[in-house]
């Protein structure tokens, strides 16, 4: 694997706000200072930066919040190019789908995710997380998909049945409910809730707790504990996109 280096790709990513300390990286997602507003462009700064930062060997421990009121801003703001064309489709929206989430499971240093607030679309970004606190004013949704027409096969197919169980991911998914965080709590998505003004704070904590632990087993602990959804992932998420594709091609509500 190459290594990356900090200096070189701590201020690449116009959408991720990038600060270490002690082998700490502090990571958050942010359009122009306020809650990150998903797109095309977005989902490539993020598929790129986890690559960068899953290679940089002199990190220990990710920390990955949001800025805002939101962890990712509800709602789309642009049409994905080539969303309506099956060649686009297939030669770009289908590969960089799968990189994003293979990136963010090839990471092998113990990451906490600090849900500043809701998170209505790509919540698995946070909660692939190893570690995932929560704000009193954190909720989960898919509201990018099934209600609009859309396939949910950009890997939302894999991770809400193995975090959730696959029927009530199901009617998850099917229904567009919103899981609150006190909900999200009993369902063992998250593992703390803590006040806003405390969250990073608390995350924060646990990250120098961990980063006292061995080098090796903070890099092996990731490995050995994602390997079945990995496979899942490898083996799944190219067909689930395909099929999302292939519901974007005949309604494209956005």
């Amino acid at each position: 694997m190459n290594q990356s280096r900090f200096d070189d790709y701590a201020r690449r990513y116009p959408s991720v706000r990038m600060e270490r300390n002690e082998g700490i990286l502090v990571l958050t997602l942010h359009s122009d200072g306020d809650s990150l507003a998903w797109g095309a462009k977005t989902k490539g700064e993020l598929t790129g930066m986890l690559a960068d930062v899953g290679s940089d060997p002199e990190t220990r421990i990710i920390v990955l919040t949001g800025a805002g009121e939101s962890f990712i801003r509800p709602g789309f703001p642009e049409k994905p190019p080539g969303a309506l064309d099956p060649v686009q489709w297939g030669s770009r929206n289908l590969p960089d789908g799968k990189k994003l989430l293979l990136n963010h499971l090839d990471i092998q240093v113990p990451m906490i995710a600090a849900v500043n607030g809701p998170a209505y679309l790509h919540g698995e970004m946070a909660l692939l997380c190893d570690i995932v606190l929560a704000s009193d004013q954190a909720s989960f949704a898919d509201t990018l998909h099934f209600r609009k027409g859309v396939i949910p096969g950009d890997g939302a197919h894999i991770v809400w049945p193995a975090l959730l169980g696959l029927n009530r991911a199901r009617h998850f998914l099917l229904s567009g409910k919103s899981i609150g965080a006190a909900e999200a709590l009993a369902l063992g998505l998250v593992a703390e809730i803590l006040p806003r003004e405390r969250l990073l704070d608390r995350a924060l904590e646990l990250a120098r707790d961990l980063a006292e632990r061995p080098p090796l087993a903070l890099r092996l602990f990731r490995e050995a504990l994602l390997q079945p959804l990995k496979r899942e992932m490898t083996a799944d998420l190219g067909y689930g996109l395909a099929l999302e594709g292939l519901a974007a091609a005949a309604y494209w509500p956005f």
